[in-house]
């Protein structure tokens, strides 16, 4: 939003000053990415949460993600070394909290999760994987 306003701001600078053309060219084409952006920012999280599986047992955790290109990953429990919540200030605001599973070469997350079920999922990951809490 703030994004906007400046480019308005200069649109009006630009009609009053007459300014070179190709600045209002480029004001355009930066408007037009700026709001393609806040679009794609509105409808992304819903494409991932609609696209996005997980199932855990306890010889694999299994991923599988993508709505054009789908991505099915398969993590042995032997492997996993740790598994944490994440909870950043947009997922506190709606309670969601992300699970993110390290291993030796890799690291995968589970995004936007409802509070317990993360917390579910992540004690469920741990045991599988025998990971010992440490405060």
């Amino acid at each position: 939003m703030i994004v906007l306003i400046i480019l308005g701001i200069l649109f009006y600078l630009d009609d009053r000053f007459l300014w070179k053309e190709w600045v209002g060219w480029l004001l355009i084409g930066a408007t037009v990415l700026t709001i393609i952006g806040w679009i794609w920012s509105v409808i992304r999280p819903f494409l991932l949460y609609k696209h996005w599986r997980y199932d855990v047992d306890e010889a694999y955790l299994q991923l599988k993600s993508g709505a054009l290109k789908e991505t099915h990953e398969l993590v042995p429990m032997t492997k996993i070394q740790s598994v944490a919540t994440e909870q950043g200030p947009l997922l506190r605001k709606y309670g969601l909290c992300s699970v993110s599973v390290e291993t030796m070469g890799s690291s995968h997350t589970i995004p936007a999760l409802p509070k317990e079920a993360a917390v579910e999922l992540r004690n469920q990951i741990a045991q599988y994987a025998r990971i010992k809490e440490v405060e």
